[in-house]
């Protein structure tokens, strides 16, 4: 879950197990966090932690209009996606309905345009020439950013839209429905997957024609509890998906990062075959040991921190804690760690300080 379109040198190293300067680390502001907390304060915290929101950073600087010092005069309104705005239901380019009920949060599919299996027959994906899935792309934007990534010594990074392939399907005929075709292996479901993968290629190869350094394929495939589909049905219709989407990346010497949110350890053991070299997973959810023993020195581990425990119900004591011990169980001076923290409205004022300052602190703990 790295929501930049430019990593920097020391990400490389990172991913390479090439000795980094100090592990990457990434602390993203969800947009409704701006009408849930004092925006000043949120400023000062900014302010306050460079490593996390450099001064030229350009982090959340174009979506929410900060200058360089991140102090406001006015109420910042950040611009949603078409499909966070509450009360207003979103239409994607594959026909999917989305609705939110808190500005800035993305929200869920209510209407599947493919609920019905008659409706494939004249159904049109879109064009990956003029959308990613969900809005229009510029690709000539894309091209500048890059260029201008590699002028100020950065390297440009592609991203498939979240959900691009098991979520995508049941976007377009439902989760529980969709299921149900794995189980009884409907051959409407291999037509479905053909036309969602061959969009989604089309979008992997503008990219790479384009010169970026990292692919990403964010996904979620994990519950609470074990993962969303079973693993049988993940290799039989999901992993080849994966495998023909991540092969002309790593063809071009492209980096792979793979997200995926949730207890994904069922899963894991055929994504790093697939050959993913840094993948973005949540910490306790499927466990910090487990993590260590499964994956450590195998991929970089981009670890995504605690959201629904610690974070929003602990003390800064505890969050210095779990940080800390996470660094030293999954990190190493070779490299093969990055950290993420998604603020979501609800964590305490005092924690989201905490989580800065730990982030920060052993972000050099092996330098």
């Amino acid at each position: 879950m790295d929501f930049t379109d430019a990593i920097t040198e020391n990400t490389l190293h990172a991913i390479r197990f090439e000795r980094p300067e100090h592990i990457p680390v990434i602390f993203w502001i969800n947009p409704a966090c701006w009408h849930h907390y004092p925006q000043d304060t949120l400023f000062e915290l900014m302010a306050e932690h460079r490593l996390l929101f450099p001064p030229s950073g350009g982090l959340c600087k174009e979506s929410l209009g900060l200058r360089t010092d991140f102090t406001s005069e006015d109420a910042v309104l950040p611009e949603l996606a078409p499909w966070e705005h509450a009360g207003k239901p979103y239409t994607d380019a594959w026909g999917c309905v989305w609705e939110t009920t808190d500005d800035g949060i993305t929200g869920s599919v209510t209407k599947h345009p493919l609920a019905d299996w008659d409706a494939l027959q004249d159904f049109t994906p879109p064009n990956p020439a003029q959308s990613n899935g969900m809005a229009a792309i510029d690709w000539a934007s894309i091209k500048d950013k890059i260029r201008t990534a590699s002028v100020e010594g950065k390297y440009g990074v592609g991203s498939l839209e979240h959900g691009h392939a098991f979520l995508r399907l049941s976007y377009l005929r439902g989760y529980e429905k969709l299921l149900l075709d794995m189980a009884d292996g409907d051959k409407r479901l291999r037509q479905l997957i053909e036309m969602v993968k061959e969009f989604s290629i089309g979008i992997v190869q503008r990219y790479i024609d384009l010169g970026v350094a990292m692919m990403r394929y964010p996904e979620d495939l994990g519950m609470q509890l074990g993962p969303m589909l079973s693993p049988e049905h993940f290799r039989t219709y999901v992993k080849p998906i994966y495998e023909h989407l991540m092969e002309p990346a790593q063809k071009a010497g492209c980096l792979v990062h793979m997200h995926s949110d949730g207890d994904i350890r069922d899963l894991v053991a055929d994504l790093v075959v697939s050959g993913v070299d840094a993948l973005n997973l949540q910490d306790l959810v499927n466990g910090i040991d487990w993590i260590a023993a499964k994956l450590k020195g195998r991929v970089c581990i981009d670890l995504d921190i605690d959201r629904q425990q610690i974070t929003r119900f602990g003390s800064p004591v505890q969050i210095d804690e779990l940080i800390r011990k996470e660094v030293e169980i999954l990190g190493s001076p070779e490299g093969g760690l990055m950290m993420i923290y998604g603020l979501y409205p609800g964590v305490p004022l005092e924690n989201i300080k905490a989580i800065m300052d730990a982030m920060e602190r052993y972000a050099a703990f092996y330098s």
